[in-house]
């Protein structure tokens, strides 16, 4: 059965999105129309360009987060350096090691751009960035139109690094359009569970789904650093997380997977081994409780007549 998929943001949780994604397409589900944010955003359009969730586990078990922080943990830079790219840059790390990494993922599916997914000039796959100078979401490709920027030419990994840009730890990325420049962040800071972007008046002719990653335990540590930098990137990494329990209304909760994320926080880039196979088996375990109630002609009864 074919369905429409929208994958919540998370960080180095989404190892928990891809758990759900194999049980999905274990029990014989494709992927038609597919979207998401941050993390969601790398999931989305590594599926969209042809990766199994088979190959999405084997890439994230493996991945070494240090590479996208020049080999350092996030805090052991000197304080004094990370507070001069903070204010200078409006981020502590450049996203291009990120944006390098999945633009190499990509093209080894031999894609690169959204024409390359496309049909007709319609996208399979939506982005959800923000857009902080003109204060407005950015659904990517589609909204590129707005700036007279051919959508179809635009690079994935670009769309990617734009909705992943998590304020403060990367620099926000430079758009440029029309004589004039705005700053792109992580669309989580507007819509980190875009479960609405399928969405018509008309009656749904396939399901649209949403992973949405959830924290049950409410067991949050503690930071213990005191320094001001740390501080800010508390405070983002408390946002980021916070964003996560925000209210699903019911028609949109019967036809969201909820993700346990076992207390991980989102900017926790390097946690275990042990604990990505515990976020990957929430994730499937969490599909199998789903996929046994799941009945999209009640939700089409209750919900779209």
């Amino acid at each position: 059965m074919k369905i429409d998929v929208v994958f919540d943001g998370g960080g180095v949780k989404g190892i928990g999105l891809i758990g759900a994604i194999c049980c999905f397409q274990d029990h014989g589900y494709e992927f038609n129309r597919l979207a998401g944010t941050s993390a969601g955003a790398i999931i989305a359009s590594l599926l969209a360009v042809g990766y199994s969730g088979e190959e999405l586990k084997s890439i994230m078990m493996e991945l070494d987060c240090d590479m996208f922080f020049k080999k350092k943990r996030i805090y052991d830079m000197n304080i004094l350096k990370k507070s001069i790219n903070l204010f200078k840059d409006k981020g502590i790390y450049s996203g291009d090691n990120v944006e390098n990494y999945i633009r190499s993922l990509i093209l080894k599916k031999c894609q690169n751009r959204f024409s390359d997914i496309s049909k007709d000039g319609v996208s399979r796959l939506k982005i959800v960035a923000s857009n902080v100078t003109e204060k407005d979401i950015m659904i990517l490709p589609d909204d590129l139109n707005k700036y007279d920027i051919d959508p179809m030419n635009f690079e994935i990994s670009k769309a990617v690094r734009m909705s992943l840009s998590i304020p403060l730890y990367f620099k926000p990325v430079k758009f440029y359009h029309d004589n004039d420049c705005s700053y792109v962040v992580d669309g989580g800071i507007l819509s980190n569970f875009p479960i609405w972007i399928f969405d018509t008046k008309n009656t749904p002719i396939r399901p649209t789904i949403g992973f949405k990653l959830v924290d049950v335990s409410k067991e949050y540590k503690a930071s213990k650093r005191m320094d001001f930098i740390s501080y800010i990137f508390d405070i983002v990494g408390t946002m980021m997380d916070k964003n996560e329990e925000i209210y699903v209304k019911d028609k949109d909760a019967v036809r969201t997977v909820f993700i346990p994320t076992l207390g991980v926080k989102t900017t926790e880039f390097n946690i275990s081994r042990e604990m990505r196979m515990q976020l990957f088996n929430s994730g499937y375990e969490s599909a199998e409780k789903f996929l046994k109630f799941w009945d999209f002609d009640k939700y089409v009864r209750d919900y779209c007549i």
